[in-house]
C-alpha cells in the first residue's frame, strides 16, 4: 500500500505541542510585518522531524508536494527532510547508473522555492541538493540566478549553496556574492554571507583575510560579526575597528 502524506502529518501530529508552537512562532519571526509572518506552526520538534522523515523516505513525489506546499512549517521541513535523502541516494546512483536522475530533484525544489520560505528550510536543502549538484557541473549560473532574485529565501539559497563548494575549494562564487551583497538591506542575507565567509576562512584562512582586508570597512556589521567569529580577538578588533 502506498504511504501518504496524510500518514506523515498524522505521524508527526503524534509529537505535536502547541506550546512549542507558540514559541516557534516568536523564534521565527511570523508577527505582522516579520520576515515569516503567518507562518504556521504545530510544534514537532526537529529530531522528531527527523525521525518521521526517515520512517517515510520512501514517500513518492506527489505526496512530498503536499507537505511542502502545506501551510504548516514543520510539514515542509519534514517534506525537505524527505528531498534531500532521496536526492542524495539518486546522486549516488547516479555514478554507478547513469539513468539515475538527480537533476530530477533539483528540477522539483526549484519550482517550489515559494514554499521554502523561512531560514531553517532553506538551510536544510541549500547546499545538500542545490550545492551538492553544481559539484557535477561546471557551469554556476544557477547560484547568479537565483541570487538576481527579488526574493530573499531565493537569495540565501545561492549563498547557503556555496558551503558544497567551499568545502571542495571552491571559494570564487562565494566570494562573488559576497560582493554582490554588500548592499542589502537584509539581515538574513548579512547573516548567510558572513556565515559562508566563516566557512571559507575555516578552508583558507588567507583567502577570507584577504577579502576582508578589501570590504570589511564596506560590509554590514551582522555580515563582518558572522565572517570574523573565528579569527582572533586582535583579528575581530582590527577588522572590527575598519
Amino acid at each position: 500500500m502506498q504511504i501518504t502524506a496524510a500518514q506523515v502529518k498524522k505521524e508527526l501530529q503524534a509529537s505535536a505541542s502547541k506550546q512549542r508552537a507558540e514559541k516557534s512562532k516568536r523564534f521565527f519571526k511570523t508577527g505582522e510585518g516579520q520576515y515569516a509572518e503567518s507562518d504556521q506552526f504545530c510544534g514537532v520538534t526537529v529530531p522528531d522531524q527527523r525521525k518521521v522523515a526517515k520512517l517515510y523516505r520512501e514517500l513518492p513525489l506527489s505526496e512530498i508536494d503536499q507537505l511542502l506546499t502545506d501551510p504548516i512549517h514543520e510539514y515542509r521541513l519534514t517534506a525537505i527532510f524527505i528531498l534531500v535523502d532521496q536526492f542524495s541516494r539518486s546522486l549516488k546512483r547516479s555514478k554507478k547508473d547513469p539513468s539515475a536522475n538527480p537533476k530530477h530533484w533539483v528540477d522539483y525544489l526549484l519550482s517550489r522555492t515559494a514554499h521554502i520560505n523561512n531560514w531553517d528550510l532553506v538551510d536544510s536543502c541549500a547546499y545538500q541538493i542545490l550545492g551538492e549538484y553544481l559539484l557535477t557541473l561546471k557551469d554556476r549560473s544557477l547560484l547568479n540566478s537565483l541570487a538576481k532574485s527579488s526574493n530573499i529565501w531565493e537569495q540565501r539559497l545561492a549563498i547557503i549553496a556555496n558551503k558544497a563548494l567551499i568545502r571542495e575549494g571552491e571559494f570564487k562564487p562565494l566570494l562573488k556574492l559576497a560582493n554582490k551583497f554588500l548592499s542589502s538591506r537584509h539581515d538574513l542575507i548579512h547573516k548567510a554571507v558572513g556565515w559562508m565567509l566563516r566557512e571559507v576562512g575555516e578552508q583558507d584562512l588567507a583567502t577570507l583575510l584577504a577579502f576582508l582586508d578589501q570590504q570589511a570597512s564596506k560590509m554590514p556589521r551582522t555580515m563582518l560579526r558572522y565572517a570574523i567569529e573565528k579569527l582572533t580577538s586582535n583579528q575581530r578588533k582590527h577588522y572590527l575597528d575598519q
